[in-house]
């Protein structure tokens, strides 16, 4: 008879507690953010006078519809940034050898629709929608490509600075680089030694890396730096995509092609295709196009893109 007093007691409690009003969920974290700004408690408070008249549907319906702020955004891709950092290297390699071959399934698309289209006017834009669907695989699988981490590696460090934080940052951008760099040379390998180098689809992407083989030195670097910028954009613009990020992986992912942009990654699956083939020295693939290009992404993604990102939120953390 006790315990059964109690349950009615614990019943009528909760009946009788206050209940949340959904219009307010997740209001709690707005709070937070602006417990120490008394001007923008001022402005809440003004906004919640004015919604008064609103019923709590309506006001959950404002909030859904409301775009993630930059600061949010910062902070998601800050979180997952220290995810990455702390993963262990093992994970890290061969998510990297993943990616790289996943990526080199750009030059695969690229190259048919390259021979598909061979006398249409506009052949180049359309095989470009070919080079996107790498990026596709490898962003939405959450494989590790290296130039997503000239952002995402980056928002940590930038936010609080010090040695472990670099040296967690070099770690990362060595192991994924390298493993990168690996999933397409054996990806490449795997063309030379089994594919025909008559057949259509071959003929195309080899003619598509003898293209991009063309940028040297300087060249390979300021194609490379909006390509780094690009990367990052859509890395940041992700988190407020939900729904549609194939759309805009894909879509910053052809501008890079239609563009006659470089990517280090996607590159090097060309210039490992030349290079098996004999028409590329090794050394020359590495010197005047890869580390070029390399150097190029990490100032468009790291030094120009991350850096603006974390400017415009400095003063709001």
């Amino acid at each position: 008879m006790r315990s059964g007093g109690g349950s009615d007691g614990m019943d009528n409690a909760a009946e009788t507690a206050p209940k949340s009003d959904p219009a307010q969920s997740g209001s709690d974290d707005e709070r937070d953010l602006s417990h120490d700004d008394p001007e923008r408690q001022e402005t809440d408070r003004d906004i919640e006078q004015d919604e008064s008249g609103l019923t709590g549907h309506e006001r959950g319906q404002i909030k859904d519809n409301l775009r993630l702020s930059a600061i949010t955004v910062f902070s998601v891709i800050r979180r997952e940034g220290e995810e990455e950092l702390h993963r262990p290297a093992m994970s890290l390699w061969f998510s990297g050898i993943a990616a790289g071959i996943g990526i080199s399934t750009s030059v695969f698309a690229q190259g048919l629709l390259h021979n598909a289209y061979a006398d249409h006017p506009q052949r180049e834009l359309i095989a470009a929608f070919g080079y996107a669907m790498g990026f596709v695989l490898v962003v939405l699988s959450r494989l590790q490509l290296f130039t997503e981490n000239t952002l995402t590696a980056v928002l940590p460090l930038l936010a609080s600075p010090n040695l472990e934080r670099l040296w967690r940052t070099g770690r990362l951008w060595a192991i994924v680089l390298a493993a990168n760099l690996l999933g397409t040379f054996l990806t490449a390998l795997l063309v030379d030694i089994f594919a025909d180098p008559a057949h259509p689809t071959v003929a195309g992407m080899l003619d598509v890396s003898r293209k991009a083989a063309e940028a040297q030195g300087w060249t390979a670097l300021l194609d490379g730096v909006p390509a780094g910028f690009f990367i990052a954009a859509f890395v940041w613009m992700l988190p407020s995509s939900k729904g549609f990020e194939i759309f805009v992986v894909a879509l910053f992912a052809w501008l890079i092609s239609a563009g006659g942009f470089a990517h280090v990654v996607a590159g090097s699956t060309e210039m490992f295709l030349l290079v098996l083939h004999g028409e590329l020295p090794i050394l020359d693939a590495f010197t005047l196009h890869l580390a070029p290009t390399l150097l190029g992404n990490v100032i468009g993604g790291t030094g120009l893109f991350a850096l603006l990102a974390f400017g415009q939120i400095k003063a709001e953390i």
